[in-house]
């Protein structure tokens, strides 16, 4: 990935057009949708499991910003390798270690075990029937002490593999603290028009567009303050202020129509997908492809 010049603590090094139009996954046989689906069912997963483990907004967001790097070019992960339930739990389990928030490998594993229950997960796309009424048997989502040690095991070793597909960048800005700063440099005091922000940025992690890794923190406060600002009827100074903060009108525009979609996107996923579930290890990802080609030659 580029790094682009600036100061390097304020900015990504964003994915490349070859990157973005080459991933590892489609040169082993994996669709664009299909990668789509997974690819944003593993970041809901990811964000799930870092609520259950209470760990801070912040944390949850770079790691589903290097969950989703992970996958990314070429040189990335492919979905028929690795299985994407593994690369959340590291990624977030991997963060979390490096901030002042650090959680241990039992209660990671513990939490995924849970999410990844077809019994017990509350996630639409692992329990398609909803969360049960009654609370489930906990054998349904308790690891055995065994389970645990080879849980463990594939954790580190995925971890790594992480470190080494990233070229062991693990740096991650977000737009969240810059954006209450250009909310300061514009004159809002509005809560509403900072929580509505804040909800945008959020939704935009799991955007199939990859929006945290093709544009700067910047931009991405930038449209969200925008968004933000419109929907609540709050209006920002004249002319186009935006280019103060170094984001000139396509970028806007561009990121403005992929927030907005953000919601639609989600919508038709749950369409798409329902009663079944979304693949999360190599082998349903390979079961997938298989059932998709036997429905196109009419088996």
């Amino acid at each position: 990935m580029a790094n682009p010049s600036g100061l390097k603590y304020l900015s990504n090094a964003l994915a490349t057009l070859d990157q973005l139009s080459n991933s590892s996954s489609s040169i082993d046989g994996v669709s664009p949708d299909l990668e789509t689906s997974i690819r944003f069912a593993g970041t809901q997963l990811t964000q799930a499991a870092g609520v259950l483990l209470r760990l801070s907004q912040d944390i949850i967001s770079q790691a589903v910003v290097t969950f989703t790097r992970f996958w990314i070019g070429a040189e990335g992960g492919s979905l028929r390798i690795y299985s994407v339930k593994d690369v959340s739990a590291a990624a977030l389990y991997m963060t979390a270690k490096l901030s002042f928030q650090p959680t241990s490998p039992r209660s990671v594993l513990n939490v995924y075990a849970f999410l990844l229950s077809q019994d017990a997960s509350p996630l639409w796309f692992i329990n398609p029937k909803g969360s049960p009424e009654t609370p489930p048997a906990p054998e349904t989502y308790c690891l055995t002490e065994g389970g645990y040690q080879s849980g463990r095991l594939v954790l580190l070793r995925t971890e790594s593999i992480i470190l080494r597909t990233l070229g062991f960048n693990t740096h991650v800005a977000l737009p969240h603290t810059i954006t209450l700063t250009y909310l300061q440099t514009l004159g809002v005091s509005s809560s509403a028009v900072a929580r509505r922000s804040f909800e945008y940025l959020n939704a935009a992690l799991l955007s199939p567009q990859l929006l945290y890794v093709t544009h700067q923190p910047n931009a991405l406060a930038v449209a969200a303050i925008y968004l933000a600002a419109r929907e609540e009827g709050v209006k920002l100074v004249d002319d186009e202020w935006w280019e103060v903060f170094d984001v000139d009108r396509e970028e806007l525009g561009f990121l403005v129509v992929g927030m907005r979609s953000m919601e639609g996107f989600a919508r038709a996923e749950r369409e798409k997908w329902q009663g079944r579930t979304i693949p999360m290890v190599v082998d349903q990802v390979d079961g997938e492809i298989e059932r998709r080609r036997m429905m196109e030659e009419g088996e």
